[in-house]
Order: structure tokens, then sequence, then C-alpha cells
């Protein structure tokens, strides 16, 4: 039964109401409360953080179960930081990192799978190379227009890389790579989605480097804090367990009402919540039918986040760095989650797309013991079966995330419904990760795509220019900007396709040469 708008007193006012309480809508928060505005943040949960979420005990001090990495070219989620007085450290990748890929079990002093076979690396450049050109073509705030944005939009991962890679291991290898970047088989992603996703990070090695990539560092206490601490300057102005079901534009001002049925009001609101989610909330008048066919279109990827606690690090004692790729097991990626003083010794392991499916329906002792026989195996000792703790997340089993880490399009999304991504309705606009423009997904694009918003309505209200909507952010000095070095045989390596090429021209050519002189001997012979 639908629940009827109070009159008067009843309805709660502000200047403007946020739905969600995580990165992206405290963010916005923060910045209208700092220019003057009365704000309300609406959180569904009984807490705040959205997909940040640090758990905390005695027996492992904190453990980031949620997102938690961050690292060089994250320039806001560092500046936000500071401001906070959270501070960072950096992730300890020192030793060999475990390859376990089709072609063997073998260790390197990388985290990109390689390999000593000659073919399967030629073939492993040209992909790198090849998806790193095509990002670069994918405008970030227009990805739908693109040069070949329909071609790319029209075909999944997984059929771009059975295109291009002539092994298995190069095409075994970007699909591990998409699992571990979007938490989603590479038959469920827009070839077109990806390239974005990739440009919007910075390229392939910055996504999946630790050091100068995506996943250096960490924070002090646990990511949490970040939305934790901008909660306590908002103060009582944060209503947690308060899900909107619905949002009413036909009056004066906006009118939201929760599902315990207060009601609040204002002349603009923020929805920072994962756009899936939009379907779980009425609008009056409803949305455009652009916008619910992308609210319909866009699922979270599938994780549950692991952390497996030891007396020790063994994996040190074997010269290993704590990090793993694998395309066998149940997890895909793991990483030395020890704590930067050396206590709390710990493997943090990613259980990603299928594999998590497979496993979300088996106990937590079961998946704990599926883990640790992976580990036994990947770190070559058997300490790794006797554990002295274990936390997990299924993030599929969020009712208000429906997933982690963010929304992904599958084909033919991007080019049809992108543009509603970020449009206002009426006097809504919208945040979160899935709506940013660099690094998409983490924490820094939650904070870029919130204080976008607000500056929006900012806007709205004559307090700034248009221009000065999208803020470009100074690089910061305390995580300074490395760029990323490509190695001058990695830029002019063949490809397996042009030495096929070449071989082929090359030997058809002596054929043809060869051919050519024997019947010359023979018509002068008759």
């Amino acid at each position: 039964m639908e629940l009827e708008l109070n009159d008067g007193d009843d309805i709660e006012r502000a200047d403007v109401v946020v739905i969600g309480a995580g990165i992206s809508g405290l963010c916005a928060a923060k910045l209208l409360r700092e220019e003057g505005l009365d704000v309300i943040v609406l959180e569904a949960r009984d807490r705040v953080g959205g997909r940040t979420f640090t758990a905390r005990g005695p027996s492992f001090g904190y453990a980031d179960l949620g997102g938690s990495y961050v690292g060089p070219t994250q320039d806001r989620i560092i500046r936000l930081a500071k401001e906070l007085n959270v501070n960072t450290y950096k992730v300890d990748d020192q030793g060999k990192t475990v390859m376990n890929t089709c072609a063997g079990w073998t260790t390197m002093l990388s985290t990109i799978p390689a390999t000593y076979n000659p073919i399967c690396l030629l073939d492993l450049n040209n992909t790198i190379r090849t998806v790193n050109a095509l990002a670069k073509q994918v405008p970030l705030e227009a990805p739908w227009d693109a040069p070949l944005a329909k071609e790319w939009d029209s075909m999944t991962v997984a059929q771009f890389a059975d295109k291009i890679c002539w092994t298995k291991y190069a095409n075994e290898t970007l699909l591990v790579f998409l699992e571990a970047l979007l938490t989603s088989n590479g038959c469920e992603v827009s070839f077109l989605y990806m390239l974005w996703y990739v440009h919007s990070g910075g390229g392939v090695e910055r996504l999946a480097s630790i050091e100068n990539g995506g996943q250096e560092r960490k924070f002090v206490g646990g990511s949490q804090q970040i939305s934790e601490k901008m909660s306590e300057i908002l103060g009582d102005r944060v209503k947690l367990s308060s899900p909107v079901i619905k949002i009413d534009q036909t009056g004066e001002e906006v009118v939201l009402t929760t599902e315990h049925g207060k009601q609040y009001s204002a002349p603009h609101v923020i929805s920072a919540i994962p756009v899936s989610l939009h379907n779980k909330i009425t609008f009056r008048p409803s949305l455009p039918a652009a916008k619910v066919q992308l609210s319909m279109r866009i699922p979270m990827g599938c994780i549950i986040k692991t952390h497996m606690y030891y007396d020790k690090q063994y994996w040190k004692e074997k010269g290993l760095s704590g990090t793993v790729v694998s395309t066998s097991g149940p997890v895909g990626n793991c990483m030395n989650d020890t704590k930067p003083d050396g206590s709390f010794p710990c493997i943090m392991g990613f259980v990603l797309a299928d594999k998590s499916k497979e496993l979300a329906s088996l106990s937590k002792d079961e998946r704990k013991r599926r883990l640790t026989d992976h580990y036994v195996k990947m770190f070559k000792t058997e300490e790794m079966r006797h554990p002295v703790g274990y936390e997990e997340l299924n993030w599929m089993e969020e009712e208000y995330s429906g997933g982690c880490y963010v929304g992904v399009m599958p084909p033919g999304v991007l080019t049809s419904f992108g543009p509603m991504l970020r449009e206002p309705v009426g006097n809504v606009h919208f945040a979160g990760t899935e709506a940013a423009t660099v690094w998409a997904g983490y924490m820094d694009g939650a904070v870029q795509s919130g204080e976008r918003a607000a500056r929006e309505i900012l806007h709205k209200l004559g307090r700034i220019s248009q221009e000065e909507v999208w803020q470009e952010e100074a690089p910061s000095t305390d995580v300074p900007h490395t760029p990323i070095t490509e190695l001058a045989i990695e830029k002019f390596l063949p490809s397996v396709d042009s030495n096929v090429r070449f071989f082929t021209v090359l030997f058809s050519g002596i054929f043809l040469w060869g051919f050519f002189r024997f019947f010359d001997v023979s018509f002068k012979g008759f």
C-alpha cells in the first residue's frame, strides 16, 4: 500500500537532501554544508560508508571488507583523507608474485602475469598495448562518442579476446584482468565499457599494479574512517536506517518518503546510491524511459572479499610477496594484508565473478577450507592450512549494494543509455562512483562524482559558473604522480599476428622464387 504524504510540520525540511551515506553522498553533503547550506543525508543501512566497510576486532585489529586501496593519481581521495587526518601506508609487496595460469606455476617480480614463452610474451604484450591504445580513444565524459563506439559496444570482452589473442595464455590473462577489475566474467561486460574503465584508471598497468598503481596504499585504521569522520562533521543531519522508497517532484519541493513513513523535503536532491537501486524507489513523476532502462541494465559485480590470518608471514619465508594471480581455484587474486607494523599477518583474497557465485552457496567454514587448500598449493607450505582467524564479506548478500565493487555494463547499454548516467531529472542529481569520469569504481571516483553533483546545485543557485562544476584536482604532493614507464622493447615488439604475416610473406616469397627458378631452368632445358 502506497504511503500518503504527511502535511505541514510532519515533514523535515532542508536545502538539500542526499540519498546515501557512502563516500560520494557524504562528500556532496560536506561540500554543500561548507557553502552554508542545510543538508540532510538519508542512509538505508545502520552505518555509514556504503561500499567501504571496516570490521574491527581484537583478534585482527581492523579489516577493510569493502573498498580499501588508493594510489598515485587518485588525488581527490588522498586530499580528502589528509583533510580528515587519515594517513596512508604502502602495501608490502616485497618478494615474488605467484602466477598460476595455463602456462603453469611460476613466480615473477610483477603483478601482471608474465611467461618465459616468447610467443605468449609477444601476444600478451600486444594485447595490453592494444587495449591501452584503444582505451585512449574513448572520451572520459562521453564514451558513447568514441570513433568505434557502436562496434566496441556490440561485443563482449571475451569476444574481443578471441578476436585479438593468438594464444590461450594472452586470452586467459586478459579475462583474469577483467575479473579482478570488474568482478565479472568476460561474457558479461561490453568491450567499450572496459575500454572506458581502463582509460578512467590510467591504463592497464596502473590498474593492475601495486607499486605505482591502484593498489599501492591503504588507510591506517581502515577506509570506513573517511565516511565516519565526514558523518561526525555533519552530526545529526545524517539519518541512518532510513531507506528512501519514494521521491515526489510534483509539488513545489521534492518530497522523500522513507520505509518507515518519515518524510523530508528540499528544493534539491542528490542520489548517491548504485544505479540499479533506483528500481527500489518510486518516482513521481516517473523517471524518463531511458533512465529507467539504464537502471535495469547495470548489474553489480560479484565478489566475496576474504581475510585469512596467520601467526606469522609464512610466504615471506619463501621469498614471496603474498600476491597471487590465479586462473584456477577459488581465489583469483590475493595480496599481503599484514598491518604496517607487522602485526596480524594476513592474506587478503578476492573470490571473483563466477567463482563467487559458486562459493556463495557454501558455508563460511567450507569456503575457508577451500581457500586454505588453495593457499597451500600457491605458497607451497602446509602452514597455510592452519590460519588463526578468518573474516569475509559476501557483497552479493548486501541489500543496499547488491554486489561490489561497481555496476557493470553489458553490450549495448553504454551507447544506448549511457548519456543518462549523470543527467539530472528535474531537481534530482546523480552521484556515485559509477557516475565518475576518473577512477570510476574506486573511492576517488566516488569523491569526484559527489563533489560534481554538489557543484551542479551550487550552479543552479547561482553561486558558481557552469565551468566550475567540473573542477580539475591539483596533483597530490603526498602521493606524487610517477609515470608508468614502458620499455622501448615493449613498444616495438611485434605481435604474433605480424610475425605470422611476416613469415607467411617471407616463405611465400621463397616458395615463389624457387618455383619460378625451377620452371625457368626446366623451360630452358626443354
